[in-house]
């Protein structure tokens, strides 16, 4: 991408009563001064105008607010114009048109939020949270995203590098002077240092287990027996018809996921195959992937009917596992639908059919899930795949550095794995530490006979 030019792009969702047209580059309001009818270059950031829009034969398309905002005082960190017309797709397709004959050219996916990112206005894990931010469903995913995009993770992630550049100087200085054999700290105190670095890291690695479910979905295995109900379960559990239901045995062969809102926490409910022995190579293909996605998932619903048993399976110990029997409308008056606690898991009464017990056990769910809908602005939970790997690479560098200096191996072995950890996390907000950084530290810091 190049980003001396100006780009222009439609900033708001198509089909609303309103547009906004953002253009955004070294010769932004000037291209938009040329096709609005009231002088805006001389015009100060942060202010409004009102004025009319021609079209590239001169005629007159439409009222429209320009908001001008001048550098670095805007979202790309350029000097930037928006154009709020109406939502007509005539207007907005005449509009770019304008802009493009004017100079302009049409921005590309992501280059609003790149061009951020390259001027300092984020860094890489705020620009993700922006994508994260626009598709949040939930008050816990907004306030995920918030958090994020407001630089708590990356806050985080700075005084980790902090201190890691710390250790990293000291080191260095120890390998400048070993001649001398002289220590610029005690064994004890880069001990406790690394001690730090190592579990602050491990608590940002753990925390994804949270931020992944928060984020999408807590995963539910529906598992049983065929024809015992889990389709029914599934669609009575999401409120519609999202399963075929049959009472032909191993109907469902295939994993048939969908996804539902508790107490503000997202389920994933995935219902599976009818586990049995079989000698169709298809129903079996079935039955495996119910046995994997019974492995996977964080609650796993068994569930049978009267005088039919549950699956023998082996579980998790961090697993939630909830047994059910259906159909108990034809064996249990409605006023006996409740559920008993039990050595391997909650025993619920249930008809999936007519809903009756249902609401028991959605509430079951919010309990095992034991997820916050309300995120403590003060840490942070990674639900970022990348941000996760990074965390787990720059968690095993800090340990090998920790396993190196226990050993009392060279100096330089220990700095290259300080260093290691400190180029993981710094791939996370894309704010590398280069060799300059280092030096920079030590002679601010450490300098010696000044």
């Amino acid at each position: 991408m190049n980003t001396q030019d100006t780009i222009c792009a439609l900033a708001t969702p198509p089909g609303g009563a309103i547009a906004i047209v953002r253009v955004s580059g070294p010769n932004a309001i000037a291209i938009t001064d040329d096709i609005f009818s009231k002088p805006i270059k001389e015009a100060k950031g942060f202010s409004v105008h009102l004025g009319q829009i021609m079209d590239m034969d001169g005629k007159l398309l439409d009222e429209v607010l320009v908001s001008v905002f001048r550098a670095p005082h805007s979202y790309t960190g350029e000097d930037s114009a928006e154009i709020s017309c109406h939502g007509s797709p005539y207007i907005v397709q005449n509009l770019l048109e304008s802009l493009i004959w004017s100079g302009a050219r049409q921005a590309k996916p992501g280059e609003y939020t790149m061009r951020a990112f390259m001027n300092g206005k984020l860094d890489l894990s705020q620009a993700e949270a922006v994508a994260d931010l626009i598709s949040s469903s939930t008050q816990a995913t907004h306030q995920m995203a918030m958090s994020q995009l407001r630089g708590q993770f990356s806050k985080e992630l700075a005084d980790l590098q902090q201190q890691l550049l710390h250790l990293t100087s000291l080191l260095e200085l120890e390998l400048d002077f070993n001649d001398q054999d002289v220590e610029f700290a005690g064994r004890q105190q880069l001990s406790e240092l690394m001690d730090n670095v190592e579990q602050h890291i491990s608590q940002l690695a753990d925390s994804f287990q949270t931020g992944n479910a928060i984020k999408n979905g807590i995963p539910v295995a529906i598992i049983g027996a065929p024809n015992v109900g889990k389709s029914t379960l599934l669609n009575a559990l999401v409120g519609e018809e999202r399963a075929l239901v049959s009472n032909i045995q191993g109907t469902t062969r295939d994993l048939i996921e969908d996804t539902t809102q508790i107490d503000g926490i997202t389920f994933r409910f995935i219902d599976t195959a009818g586990i049995r022995k079989t000698h169709n190579q298809l129903e079996q293909m079935g039955i495996e992937r119910s046995i994997q996605a019974a492995e996977k998932a964080k609650i796993v619903l068994l569930v049978t009917e009267n005088d039919v048993s549950f699956p023998e399976l082996r579980f998790r110990d961090d697993q939630v596992v909830l047994q059910v029997i259906n159909k108990c409308d034809q064996t249990l008056p409605s006023s006996s639908y409740l559920y008993h606690r039990q050595p391997t898991g909650d025993l619920f009464h249930i008809s999936a059919a007519k809903g009756d017990g249902i609401e028991l056990l959605r509430r079951a769910f919010v309990h095992a899930a034991s997820m916050p809908t309300n995120l403590d602005a003060s840490h942070s939970a990674v639900s970022n795949v990348r941000h996760y790997h990074a965390l787990q690479q720059a968690l095993e560098a800090i340990r090998r550095a920790k396993q190196a200096f226990a050993d009392q191996m060279p100096t330089d072995l220990v700095a290259e794995d300080l260093r290691g950890c400190l180029h993981h996390l710094a791939e996370i907000t894309g704010s590398e530490i280069t060799s300059e950084d280092v030096l920079h530290n030590i002679f601010s810091n450490f300098c010696v006979g000044k």
